[in-house]
């Protein structure tokens, strides 16, 4: 039964192993609106052993029949969308309108993507003596973050299983009910037991017992790029396989012939995106000094134009805060925003905008995770370059011209994963991933089926 006793493992949900739970707040109202176990390492271990003995039979099933069940399991979480992202809004703090549209807007559609190639992808090709099959990697250990939870979950699964890896799945500790949702709704999509196993609980156990645990043969982690360190080395160690999706300090290159217009009031929204809480906010406006004054303005009056929901958690509201303190400190200009809020309850940070940021100032070099906006300025393409390079991350970023040929020719130059020209629109088949710090590996569409696939060679 789902609720304080909700481990799924090999198809079942089963009490933990141990009495522990976790907490589950709502951001709005700062009430506990529900529990979940404290997963323990015997609890990975039971979940990881399932996910083994269902390895051989589930990557012995044709594409074809993997297809059939992801297809239905997409089905499932469509009819149950509402439920499930009023519960997303309960834990996470988003607004409904947006829980629907994108909380489960964008998981469904990722999912759905993947029914159609896990029937249509070639897992094996003739090269001159040679057949090459692609083979599944094996057990995954997928552990996943609180901002988009079940986009980030369906990211990790819906791949892994088109490949033929069975999962074993540690959510964040923060919104864990919406993916007990999603797990009863792969358990009435008929996936055999053992493939996919839910074990929630806290990073530094759970978490740790999953990477560390010797049958788990690649880890998959969305996160905080210290967190990610910690994985990679310990994985490393054994020589696992490593897939990162970790944090970014994104660049939104204004150039001179732009619409500025609309490039300042589609970046200050792209920062307010979930309340800031996306590792490709474009947290950095890079504007050309003879535009500068006339962005900073348009900026502040559109940050006033929004009115964001609450952050996931106190310690992250505080940890905004932190930010936005440090930005006066160093000696930015706060042009809207700051620490007052008008919640008396609630997780909340107001839209924030800086203006006369440094390149080297804390705010323009760290990743904040909140509603908060650094504009820089510079004097010619070659600087704005520099400065949209100059950061360890490299997941996102966006670059605005007249003349598409000159915002690709700069996009060609920036170091990092995805970059959004004139406003484009998010590409559930594109590959999403990081240069530097910001990961190693790509999600989505066929890059993100290949990272759960290994190679295999046969000479004839």
């Amino acid at each position: 039964m789902r609720g304080e006793n909700a481990m799924y493992i090999d198809g079942a949900w089963t009490a933990a192993a141990g009495q522990g739970v976790i907490e589950v707040v709502n951001p709005v109202e700062e009430a506990i609106i529900g529990h979940v176990p404290a997963g323990t390492a015997e609890d990975v271990d039971r979940a990881v052993r399932a996910a083994r003995t269902a390895l051989p039979a589930w990557s012995a099933t044709p594409p074809a029949e993997r297809a059939e069940l992801l297809a239905v399991l997409t089905g499932i979480l469509t009819a149950r969308k509402d439920e499930l992202a009023a519960t997303i809004s309960a834990e996470q703090g988003s607004p409904l309108p947006f829980s629907q549209a994108v909380q489960l807007g964008f998981p469904l559609a990722v999912a759905g993507s993947y029914a159609e190639l896990a029937a249509t992808y070639s897992f094996e090709e003739k090269i001159g003596n040679s057949t090459v099959y692609q083979e599944p990697v094996g057990v995954v250990g997928a552990i996943t973050p609180w901002n988009y939870p079940l986009h980030q979950v369906v990211a990790k699964v819906a791949p892994a299983l088109a490949a033929g890896c069975t999962i074993v799945l540690k959510p964040s500790e923060e919104t864990p009910l919406s993916v007990q949702g999603f797990a009863q709704a792969v358990h009435d999509a008929g996936i055999p037991a053992g493939v996919f196993n839910l074990v929630t609980g806290l990073g530094p156990v759970a978490g740790q017992a999953l990477v560390e645990h010797p049958e788990v043969d690649m880890v998959s982690f969305t996160g905080s790029t210290k967190v990610g360190k910690q994985i990679a080395a310990t994985a490393g160690a054994a020589v696992k396989r490593v897939a990162l999706e970790l944090g970014g300090k994104s660049a939104n290159v204004i150039l001179p012939s732009a619409d500025l217009a609309k490039a300042v009031q589609r970046g200050v929204a792209m920062v307010m995106f979930n309340s800031g809480q996306s590792c490709f906010a474009w947290s950095r406006m890079l504007v050309h000094s003879s535009q500068y004054d006339e962005a900073v303005e348009m900026a502040a009056a559109a940050a006033a134009t929004f009115d964001l929901a609450p952050l996931v958690s106190a310690r992250q509201r505080d940890r905004v805060r932190g930010y936005i303190e440090k930005g006066v400190t160093e000696g930015a200009r706060l042009v809207a925003g700051g620490l007052d809020s008008t919640h008396e309850r609630g997780y909340y940070v107001s839209p924030t905008v800086f203006a006369d940021v440094k390149p080297d100032m804390t705010i323009a070099q760290e990743e904040i995770f909140g509603p908060v906006l650094s504009i820089i300025r510079y004097e010619d393409e070659a600087e704005a370059l520099q400065i949209a390079n100059n950061t360890v991350y490299g997941l996102a970023g966006a670059v605005w011209a007249s003349d598409e040929a000159e915002a690709v020719a700069f996009a060609r130059q920036m170091d990092t994963g995805q970059v959004y020209i004139n406003g484009g629109e998010f590409n559930p088949l594109a590959p999403f991933g990081g240069y530097k710090q910001s990961g190693v590996g790509r999600e989505l569409g066929v890059h993100g089926l290949t990272e759960y696939l290994q190679t295999k060679s046969l000479q004839f």
